[in-house]
């Protein structure tokens, strides 16, 4: 049994997700129900809770200035947001769990099964979230998760990342590769406008690696390390507006 609290200033908000923890998640125990974020940091120390839902905006003290409050966080934590789809990017950026408002069933129901997992929050994802909301430009790092912690990429390092079924491979220019617990579309979906692109249904390059092209019925790109990577038919107009040489 997960022990929860909710934290948000909305009362609304918080009804809701406790009756649909109560009515699609039994694994779940709401301890607490909270719209005040001091008395959710006092509830926190004293509840010590598995999972805490966390609203990030609230009057008098954010959610990031009520995790500063804290000397460790033990806990699963899931913020709860309805910020636009920059923030979103942001969010998947820094590898935290985050549900949208108004909530889905389906991202309720998924995002407690990584709560189960108890994935211990490494600060730098926190300061890598905060960056991007509040300085509004993306990071130069990307957080990827693994079994036992997070690792940091710098996305200067990225070469491509290569598509294996519902899970990704990012392969680095040092010759590391890790994998990555997401398909490759939402991969793409955070890293396109970081100037990477689809040229394959298999494969999301990152631009700057790109050594050669090969034109021809069979056309592939050389990249770093002189790894081969095919480029689909349907994507050589992208590349050629991105360089304008093919």
């Amino acid at each position: 049994m997960l022990k929860a609290i909710i934290i948000d200033d909305e009362p609304d908000c918080v009804q809701l997700l406790a009756l649909q923890l109560n009515e699609h998640c039994p694994q779940v125990q709401v301890l607490a129900q909270l719209t005040s974020p001091e008395e959710g940091l006092r509830a926190i120390r004293n509840l010590e809770p598995d999972v805490v839902f966390l609203d990030v905006e609230m009057p008098r003290m954010n959610g990031f200035q009520l995790l500063e409050q804290l000397d460790d966080i033990p806990f699963s934590l899931i913020f709860v947001t309805a910020y636009n789809e920059f923030a979103l990017r942001a969010f998947r950026f820094s590898a935290l769990d985050y549900l949208l408002k108004p909530l889905s069933v389906s991202h309720l129901t998924e995002a407690v099964r990584k709560a189960e997992k108890r994935h211990r929050i490494d600060q730098r994802q926190l300061d890598l979230l905060r960056f991007q909301l509040k300085e509004g430009q993306y990071p130069s790092k990307i957080a990827v998760p693994f079994q036992t912690g997070v690792v940091f990429v710098e996305l200067k390092e990225l070469v491509y990342c290569e598509a294996d079924s519902n899970y990704t491979k990012l392969f680095l220019s040092n010759g590391k590769n890790y994998l990555l617990s997401k398909t490759l579309r939402e991969v793409q979906e955070v890293l396109e406008e970081r100037n990477f692109l689809r040229v394959h249904r298999q494969y999301l390059i990152n631009l700057d690696h790109i050594k050669m092209y090969h034109k021809g019925d069979g056309s592939y790109l050389v990249m770093t390390g002189d790894v081969s990577i095919p480029v689909a038919k349907n994507q050589k107009d992208r590349l050629v507006q991105k360089f304008g040489w093919l």
